[in-house]
């Protein structure tokens, strides 16, 4: 078994209200569709400490990324299946992640989860749960996605599945490409680009060396490719469309571009406003909605990262597993069509444009690039790192399962044109 976040296994003293709480993410995701980081600004707030709101995290987390399994394993065990919506089920499906992707102590499991339970359901799970500890059960070498992804993602899916078996390592974006070897030794990460550094999870960023002065930023080596591929900017000007959280604001700053970061929400940019501090890197921040702004004169370049399912960012938020669907989808294509005609407007003759989501959606990639009247730019090989694939119309598609052997990357689609 593998323990991602082992270390962080509660003991029966104080592991109720941890358990409480993971039940509360759960139940935001599977019956309302929320993130679990929306969930979690109220179902962990009854957590004191950040141990127990780490250790809620990592059960629903778990049982997020294997519920397929998960269940296959408890439907196996009783006569008659459980409803979705029994708190037994939902019990049996965070004692099974615990002792079987977190390596929490059985008899700790029992202790902490059972008292959430109550007369028959409390005895069935107990039943069910001893059962299956009893015949060895295990899960597979790779999660078994929901069949409704399955069939979206097709011929990559079994790929994709390798790449979600373990929570992302943290990955961080330096300032300063030039010092990618000194600060790989200084920090013992590993480079897997100019520029980008990879440290194990859990690392506590704060205590970082340059994070006080401003060396570098948190972002993931896939986000960090759409940005790479405007080069260096010399001073000229470029729009990050959508552009909170901001690295690639800090990226294209960092580059020498004069950057202006378009984003409709305020307290998303706050971010973007700390690190911009922080790295005594500059940009104009705008707030404001894109289908309603009106630029003062043309970009030389304009990169729209858009809203989108999110589906690539699977390997930390596996709620999304569970709550995209087709309406999610008509959705966020309509309004990706609509910046898209957007942009294209703004910018003058010769200048470029670059299109990213963190989407592993057809709809959301290839099916918008193909409807841009503009003359493609391809990326090629010699842009991208080893094991990075290009496509034949020259768009860049990444996806958790490549450099699996490095710990993987965020799945999005990148093209880029020139007007």
């Amino acid at each position: 078994m593998n323990a991602p976040e082992k270390n962080e296994v509660q003991d029966t003293a104080t592991g109720l209200p941890a358990r409480r709480a993971a039940i509360r993410l759960l139940d935001a995701v599977l019956k309302r569709g929320e993130t679990l980081d929306k969930a979690g600004s109220y179902a962990l707030s009854g957590l004191s400490s950040p141990a127990d709101k780490a250790f809620a995290r990592a059960i629903a987390g778990e049982t997020l990324r294997w519920l397929v399994d998960i269940d296959a394993l408890i439907d196996g065990a009783t006569k008659k299946r459980l409803d979705d919506n029994t708190k037994a089920r939902s019990i049996l499906r965070i004692m099974l992640a615990q002792a079987l992707r977190l390596e929490t102590p059985p008899h700790a499991v029992i202790a902490s989860a059972l008292p959430l339970l109550t007369g028959g359901q409390r005895r069935l799970a107990h039943g069910v749960f001893s059962a299956l500890l009893k015949q060895d059960a295990s899960l597979p070498a790779a999660p078994t996605l929901p069949k409704n992804v399955q069939a979206r993602w097709g011929e990559r899916a079994g790929a994709i599945a390798m790449g979600l078996t373990q929570p992302p390592p943290l990955d961080l974006q330096l300032k300063d490409t030039g010092q990618t070897a000194a600060q790989a030794k200084a920090m013992g990460a590993v480079s897997l680009a100019p520029g980008h550094l990879r440290l194990p999870r859990g690392t506590p960023v704060d205590r970082l060396p340059g994070f006080e002065e401003g060396a570098w930023w948190v972002q993931d080596l896939a986000a960090s490719l759409p940005a790479s591929l405007l080069g260096p900017g010399d001073g000229r000007r470029v729009l990050d469309l959508c552009a909170a959280p901001g690295g690639k604001t800090l990226q294209l700053a960092a580059a020498g571009w004069q950057v202006t970061a378009l984003d409709i929400s305020e307290k998303r940019l706050e971010r973007l406003r700390e690190n911009l501090l922080r790295t005594g890197l500059e940009a104009e921040i705008v707030v404001a909605d894109a289908l309603t702004y009106t630029p003062a004169k043309p970009f030389d370049a304009i990169l729209l990262d858009a809203p989108c399912t999110a589906t690539g960012t699977c390997r930390r938020h596996p709620d999304v597993l569970h709550r995209i669907g087709e309406e999610e989808l008509a959705q966020t294509t309509t309004l990706q069509a609509a910046l898209l005609r957007r942009a294209i407007s703004w910018l003058p003759e010769g200048g470029t444009l670059v299109y990213a989501v963190c989407s592993l959606e057809e709809e959301e990639g290839a099916a918008q690039a193909l409807k841009v009247a503009l003359d493609p730019l391809p990326i090629s090989g010699a842009q991208l790192r080893a094991g990075l694939e290009y496509t034949p119309e020259g768009w860049l598609r990444t996806d958790p399962g490549m450099l699996s052997e490095h710990g993987g990357l965020d799945g999005f689609f990148v093209a880029r044109w020139r007007k």
